[in-house]
C-alpha cells in the first residue's frame, strides 16, 4: 500500500505537466511569434529539433546536472535522516532539522543571490576562506568546469532539508521490533542499515528519485539569476533554451516542441525507475 501510494504521488507531479503539455502540444504543430497569426505546419517543429545541435547539446548538459544532483542529493538525505534518527535530545534533533529545512522555505532568487556572493572571485566568501590557508581561488561560476558543480550545490542546499525530512518520517514508521530482532542476531549498525532500514525506505527512495529528476530538468530560474547559461553556454541546460527560442528568439510553437519532448523524456524516466522498483519488490 505504501508503494503504491509513493507511486501515485510521485505520478501526480506530472497530471498537472501532462495537461499542460496537450496545450503544448497544439501550440507545437504551429509556427506563431506570439504576435503574428498562427500558421499550421505540422511536425516541422519536430523535425528541426532532430537538426538543432543546440538542443541536443543543452540535453546533454541537463543529464549532467541531474548525474551531479540527484545521486548526491539521494545519499546525503538517507544519510543525515540516519544520524538525525540517532539524536535522542528531541530539542537538538528539532533544531537540526529546522537548520536543514530553511534554505527550503527561501525562493530560488534569494539563494542565487546569497551563492552568487558566496561564489564571487576575488570577494567571495569562500575564496577569502580557500585565501586564507594559502590555497589558491578558484572562479566557480566563471569556470566552465566549475559552474555547473556550483550550480549543483545550490540545489543540494535548497532541497536537502526536504527530503531529510521524507526520509526521517518513513524511519520512525519502521518498527522498532525489526532492529530488537537484528540485535539479537548479532548485526552491526552497518547490516542492519542495509538489511533493514534500507530497503524498508524503498517506496520514499524512488519518490525521492523522481521529483528529484523533474526539479533538475526543470532548474530555471536558479540558472537565470546565477550564470544566465554562461560560462560560454556551459549551464545552458534544456529549460534555458526552451525559454530562450519561446520568449528571446520569439518561436512559440518550437518551444512548447522542445517542452513536448522534455515532459516525455521525464515520463519515461520515471516509468523506467518504477518499473525497476516493481521487479525488485
Amino acid at each position: 500500500m505504501q508503494l503504491k501510494y509513493s507511486n501515485y504521488v510521485a505520478f501526480s507531479h506530472f497530471h498537472g505537466k501532462a495537461v499542460n503539455n496537450s496545450g503544448s502540444f497544439y501550440m507545437s504543430l504551429y509556427d506563431w511569434n506570439f504576435a503574428n497569426i498562427k500558421q499550421f505546419i505540422g511536425i516541422q517543429n519536430y523535425v528541426t529539433m532532430f537538426s538543432d545541435s543546440e538542443w541536443w547539446q543543452s540535453l546533454g548538459r541537463t543529464f549532467k546536472l541531474t548525474l551531479l544532483y540527484v545521486p548526491a542529493l539521494f545519499i546525503l538525505s538517507i544519510l543525515f535522516a540516519v544520524l538525525i534518527n540517532y539524536v535522542k535530545n528531541e530539542k537538538a534533533a528539532g533544531f537540526v532539522k529546522t537548520a536543514f529545512l530553511l534554505p527550503y522555505s527561501i525562493t530560488s532568487v534569494i539563494a542565487s543571490c546569497l551563492w552568487m556572493f558566496l561564489y564571487m572571485d576575488r570577494s567571495g566568501f569562500i575564496n577569502v576562506f580557500l585565501k586564507a590557508f594559502g590555497l589558491k581561488g578558484e572562479k566557480f561560476l566563471g569556470s566552465t568546469s566549475q559552474a555547473m558543480v556550483c550550480i549543483a550545490v545550490v540545489l543540494i542546499w535548497i532541497n536537502l532539508g526536504y527530503n531529510i525530512i521524507l526520509f526521517l518520517s518513513a524511519i520512525k514508521d519502521i518498527p522498532y521490533s525489526y532492529y530488537e530482532a537484528a540485535k539479537l542476531d548479532g548485526a552491526n549498525s552497518w547490516q542492519t542499515f542495509w538489511k533493514i532500514t534500507f530497503p524498508l525506505l524503498k517506496p520514499t527512495s524512488v519518490f525521492v528519485l523522481i521529483t528529484s529528476v523533474i526539479a533538475s530538468f526543470q532548474c530555471l530560474d536558479l540558472i537565470m539569476v546565477m550564470t544566465g547559461g554562461g560560462p560560454a553556454k556551459s549551464t545552458e541546460v534544456a529549460s534555458l533554451y526552451i525559454y530562450k527560442q519561446s520568449f528571446e528568439m520569439m518561436k512559440a510553437g518550437y518551444g512548447a516542441g522542445l517542452s513536448v519532448v522534455m515532459f516525455l523524456i521525464l515520463t519515461v524516466l520515471a516509468v523506467i525507475m518504477l518499473k525497476i522498483n516493481g521487479k525488485e519488490e
